[in-house]
């Protein structure tokens, strides 16, 4: 019998995240008086789902939760994704799990400047599992200028991923806040999925290598008491250039377009 890849893949994930969580908490007694572990959880329900510039849901509903669990500078997340009419060259009516992320975080502060570092496990329905490390450098400033750069490993698609991000928050009546965010994501590939395509939407052999997609995003978030708040957010999604253009049309099972506007809602708890 063949072994359920699912499962395995799954519980070498729940391993990970058992082992972390043990080392986090074991020195919880020693520091209890100086830092508390903080824990939060979101359900993302969006008009679409679109990652670093390409659609991978068509013309249905995608509800996203999320699990943070953090102590001191180390956080460890689960998000996943559930696409509720999924379309694979036609619809077929049917909701499916097709993702499910695991990040390691490690974070810290040094005055105004901000330090990251972390490892993303994507389990992917129908597609190679990825593997990424990111280090991030950012400023605790006016616009919070981040620049995020990840390093996939896997084999079949191996690359490189640069992403600067800036945000503000205005504050409303009510506690409540307008939050804005723009970031531009730089693709340099090392592989044979990530290609040019032509005018035509045809494939090449040239490895894209360019600046990839823009993302503008609006939102409010609406604080409902102490530990739950509503965010509802409107986005837009676009390439930055030709090549990049070319590249999210062709290469989409969903369509053929390369910029999207989405919006949704979600309902935020921490503690």
């Amino acid at each position: 019998m063949q072994p359920n890849h699912t499962i395995v893949r799954f519980s070498a994930i729940a391993s990970i995240i058992s082992v972390l969580l043990t080392g986090i908490f074991a020195g919880m007694n020693a520091h209890a008086e100086d830092v508390r572990p903080t824990a939060s959880a979101d359900v993302g329900i969006l008009s679409k789902y679109v990652w670093r510039g390409e659609e991978l849901s068509k013309d249905s509903i995608v509800v996203q939760p999320s699990v943070t669990v953090g102590y001191q500078d180390v956080s460890v997340n689960l998000w996943g994704n559930l696409d509720t009419d999924v379309y694979d060259g036609v619809y077929t009516d049917k909701a499916k799990w097709t993702e499910t992320d695991f990040t390691l975080g490690y974070d810290r502060s040094f005055g105004l400047v901000g330090v990251g570092l972390g490892y993303i496990y994507y389990a992917l329905d129908g597609a190679v599992d990825s593997q990424e490390f990111y280090v991030s450098l950012g400023l605790d400033t006016i616009a919070a200028p981040t620049l995020t750069i990840y390093k996939e490993v896997t084999g079949a698609l191996k690359g490189w991923y640069a992403a600067l991000q800036v945000s503000h928050s205005f504050e409303l009546p009510k506690e409540i806040s307008l939050d804005l965010a723009a970031s531009a994501g730089y693709y340099y590939s090392d592989n044979e999925s990530y290609v040019e395509y032509t005018d035509g939407l045809t494939a090449t052999a040239e490895p894209l290598r360019d600046f990839k997609d823009g993302l503008i995003s609006a939102g409010l978030t609406i604080p409902i008491d102490t530990y739950i708040s509503i965010i509802p957010v409107i986005a837009y999604s676009f390439p930055l250039t030709d090549r990049a253009d070319n590249f999210i049309a062709g290469s989409s099972t969903k369509s053929d377009h390369s910029d999207f506007f989405y919006g949704g809602i979600t309902l935020s708890m921490s503690f």
